[in-house]
């Protein structure tokens, strides 16, 4: 049997880079990468890669790239909640899926996973959200989930143009404490011994599931789906303090009500005026955190027939060393 090829953009990210050290050994892997980005987190591994050096909005670099590739991970994206940059995650993540998707219209290359976000479901007033959630214009759509769910659009416009196409939502990936990357940095709120927590729920997944259940789901060839990737919702108290209980630190203890909250998004609107250094708190991520959401995974369940890591042994893992 030929050796997989694959290709990776976003493969020196937090998820891309997990994803590359599953598929090492097992497939032949290029990665997409832009010059000064940092390799630390792939390790030995990154020695084993064929490197395409560009952006992502490149097409002829993209093109390149995708010539005799058996398949492309799409994992490449801009994370931000500073309303400042909405022309840039645009640019990012919706304009460089679309150059992505042309680019292999162009080749032979025709599978294409797109690793979105459940941002890109959009938030509504329904408490649990699935795969078949239609996208609802509602303030509470960041910046960044309306870039993802446009780029979510290009995919399934591949889909009809001839591609294979296969779409995940991740929820917060946990991840090493030490990967410092967007998703990890949730660790910070109780490491920096903050005394609030949100009153609405968390919805996440160990980074070693993620990867699990998408490998898996490749293999099972499942194209022309779109599957939330997450282990539960449960509430911030709980989520904060069984983290500070495995990492020995005191957990929030205050409720952060709506008039608190209400001032913590006027205080850091105004922050977010004058200062340089924009801290990533907005009036969309603080009624997100309030709310009581949950992010059905039936499909993937019913799919895969997974066990899941406890969030004990996540935290435990988290913070380990090795």
């Amino acid at each position: 049997m030929r050796v997989k090829k694959i290709l990776i953009t976003g493969i020196t990210g937090l998820l891309g880079s997990y994803l590359a050290k599953s598929y090492a050994g097992k497939a032949i892997i290029s990665g997409l990468k832009r010059p000064k980005s940092s390799t630390a987190l792939l390790g030995n591994l990154s020695s084993q890669i064929k490197w395409f050096e560009g952006e992502i909005t490149d097409v002829e670099l993209l093109i390149e790239a995708c010539k005799e590739q058996d398949m492309v991970i799409h994992a490449a994206g801009m994370v931000s909640f500073d309303e400042s940059k909405k022309e840039a995650l645009l640019q990012t993540n919706t304009q460089g899926t679309a150059c992505l998707v042309n680019a292999m219209l162009t080749t032979n290359c025709k599978k294409l996973v797109f690793i979105s976000s459940v941002a890109a479901l959009g938030r509504d007033a329904i408490p649990r959200i699935n795969e078949n959630q239609k996208w609802v214009n509602s303030p509470l759509n960041t910046p960044y989930a309306i870039s993802k769910h446009l780029a979510e659009l290009e995919v399934w416009r591949g889909a009809q143009e001839g591609l294979e196409v296969m779409v995940f939502n991740p929820s917060i990936l946990l991840a090493k404490v030490s990967d410092e990357r967007s998703s990890s940095q949730i660790y910070r709120y109780v490491l920096e011994g903050n005394r609030y927590y949100p009153i609405g729920d968390v919805n996440y997944i160990d980074i070693r599931d993620a990867v699990s259940l998408i490998t898996t789901t490749i293999a099972s060839a499942s194209w022309g789906n779109r599957y939330i990737i997450s282990k539960e919702a449960i509430s911030y108290e709980k989520f904060f303090t069984e983290m500070a209980l495995e990492f020995k630190l005191k957990p929030p203890k205050k409720p952060l009500n709506n008039l608190v909250a209400k001032m913590v998004i006027n205080w850091s609107m105004l922050y977010n005026y004058f200062a340089k250094n924009k801290i990533p708190v907005t009036r969309q991520t603080i009624q997100s955190a309030q709310t009581k959401i949950e992010y059905d995974n039936t499909k993937i369940n019913e799919l895969t027939k997974y066990t899941y890591t406890s969030l004990r042994d996540t935290f435990k893992w988290a913070k380990s060393i090795n």
